[in-house]
């Protein structure tokens, strides 16, 4: 009977945590090991396919695929690895290749150290296979599980482990890898977040920055340190980015980790993790943004006026998304006419201006009139506070501490009544579980109330919850008076009202009727990010001439 001729492929793999177990599955030993194999029983060696730094718990490797392709092509008849787990550590992966594919197409497997030889498929090795993958998976679930434990560490105690720091930082040379200020192009920070707490878009920005000609962050980083350019991305400054920029609290000189993670050890598709899961370390590096400019940025995002650039002149008004009709809460839009050679802008109410008189009247209002008594109410707020500054604080805090307090101390003694509850529904789920294992409860009652005390239970957690974040906004409230006063005090000699300004001090304004229309003078009420105009005076008249 003629020998069969035997064409082998060698395969190694070695992963990131295989590098630090040392030499022993090293690729070097992994080829002198099979290499040693093939030649003392005569196999011809084709090729040799190396996956190196990759996990096994996927079979979607360059190089395994590779593998897979020459002996479903007939390159080769025989794949040769070290062991059971150098080839996949996905038991049912490496079951359906070794029992069903590689049959299928008349080709030998052979894992050297674990004695498995597809030839002799009658051996106790061959028996042993399943338990074998199924302990190789074991490891690959219990090895991934160590490893974001050490992450998770590693990140509470303000080690820096991502490849790369975000832009305006470099990776420093300490043991934690802290950033470091990129003094470069830390500039270029300050002025996105300076732009955009002055009234422009992201969208602006980006369209400044490269008219410019200034290097994006994933170019900078290629031209500075060698870092890889992903084909078929647009190399320049874009929307997302300066978005990503302006929420990054890195930039703040805190640390965020962990913002991302995979679905499991099996699965490494990346997924962005909810907030409340990231793991912050606050103050570790030199801040390149001020709390003053964040706290700035972070007031226009949550503006619920984020204004509207009319396409034709490019103009955004100050005022534009902060006014709300009285009547109907719709809010103004804002027009534009030519006369002559001027340019005059308008508002009105937008549901008035879609939809008729049937469903809201007018509240037309020129431009140049809103934005006087706007700017004059600030710059008479501004000169009060400047004249009796300490007084107005203290009135301020007098009257929003008598509210805070009442609203403070019934939010704590709720909040007592509840936590009281959520403990003792703890305590009779534990003695309904031990009811029914004693043979005290039958199955179906106990079960029964369980799911009632667990859904119960869930129900007071997000209570228990929104009660302790209406007590922090309360307290905020009552520190956000020095902010306030220090803001508009800027705005004392303001010649012009800006977009900036608005962001910073204003919530809303509220436009009453048009006169020619209700008969009567015209209301605006200004409504301020802090209610400290309530102790100085919140409603302007405005009498249309």
């Amino acid at each position: 009977m003629k020998q069969k001729h035997y064409i082998a492929g060698l395969y190694y793999r070695l992963s990131q945590e295989d590098e630090r177990q040392g030499e022993s599955v090293s690729i070097d030993n992994q080829r002198t090991i099979l290499r040693k194999y093939a030649e003392e029983r005569g196999f011809e060696i084709h090729d040799e396919y190396i996956d190196d730094g990759v996990s096994g718990t996927t079979f979607q490797r360059p190089e395994v695929q590779r593998l897979l392709d020459d002996t479903k092509t007939g390159v080769i008849n025989t794949i040769i690895v070290k062991d059971l787990s150098r080839f996949g550590r996905n038991y049912i992966g490496v079951g359906q290749y070794v029992d069903y594919v590689f049959p299928a197409f008349g080709i030998r497997f052979i894992a050297i150290q674990d004695n498995v030889d597809t030839e002799n498929r009658d051996s106790g090795a061959m028996e042993m296979m399943p338990i074998m993958n199924v302990f190789n998976e074991w490891h690959a679930a219990n090895t991934s599980k160590k490893i974001r434990a050490v992450k998770r560490s590693n990140a509470l105690a303000g080690v820096y482990s991502a490849a790369k720091v975000v832009y305006g930082y470099v990776k420093g040379t300490d043991k934690k890898h802290t950033p470091v200020i990129d003094e470069e192009v830390a500039p270029n920070v300050v002025r996105i977040f300076e732009m955009y707490a002055s009234g422009l878009s992201a969208k602006k920005i980006s369209e400044i920055l490269n008219e410019e000609g200034i290097m994006c962050p994933r170019r900078y980083a290629f031209e500075k340190f060698g870092h890889e350019l992903r084909a078929g991305e647009h190399h320049i400054w874009c929307l997302s980015t300066i978005n990503a920029m302006l929420r990054n609290i890195v930039y703040l000189g805190h640390m965020p980790q962990l913002m991302s993670s995979s679905v499991s050890y099996k699965n490494h598709k990346r997924y962005k993790k909810d907030k409340s899961e990231w793991v912050i370390v606050y103050n570790t590096h030199e801040p390149i943004i001020s709390q003053e400019l964040w706290d700035r940025v972070e007031a226009r995002r949550s503006s619920l006026a984020q204004g509207r650039k009319r396409l034709k002149t490019g103009f955004t008004h100050p005022l534009s998304g902060f006014l709300i009709c009285a009547d109907c809460g719709c809010k103004l839009k804002q027009n534009s006419s030519v006369h002559g050679n001027k340019r005059f802008h308008s508002f009105n109410c937008g549901d008035h201006m879609r939809f008729g008189k049937s469903v809201c009247f007018s509240h037309h209002i020129i431009a140049k009139d809103i934005e006087a008594v706007v700017l004059g109410d600030i710059r008479e707020m501004a000169q009060r506070i400047v004249l009796d500054e300490e007084q107005i604080k203290e009135d301020y805090l007098r009257h929003n501490a008598e509210v805070a307090n009442r609203t403070i101390k019934s939010a704590k003694k709720e909040l007592q009544t509840k936590q009281k509850r959520a403990e003792e529904l703890s305590r009779l789920i534990q003695v309904a579980y031990e009811d029914r294992v004693k043979g005290n409860m039958p199955e179906d009652i106990c079960f029964g109330l369980i799911e009632k005390y667990s859904n119960e239970q869930k129900a007071l957690v997000t209570e228990i919850e929104e009660l302790e974040t209406k007590m922090k906004d309360t307290e905020n409230k009552i520190q956000s008076a020095d902010a306030f006063i220090r803001n508009i005090k800027k705005y004392l000699e303001a010649p012009e009202l800006t977009r900036e300004m608005c962001y910073e001090l204003i919530d809303r304004v509220i436009v009453g009727g048009h006169p020619k229309v209700t008969g009567k003078e015209r209301e605006i009420d200004i409504v301020y990010k802090v209610d400290i105009a309530s102790v100085l005076r919140h409603k302007v008249n405005n009498p249309d001439k």
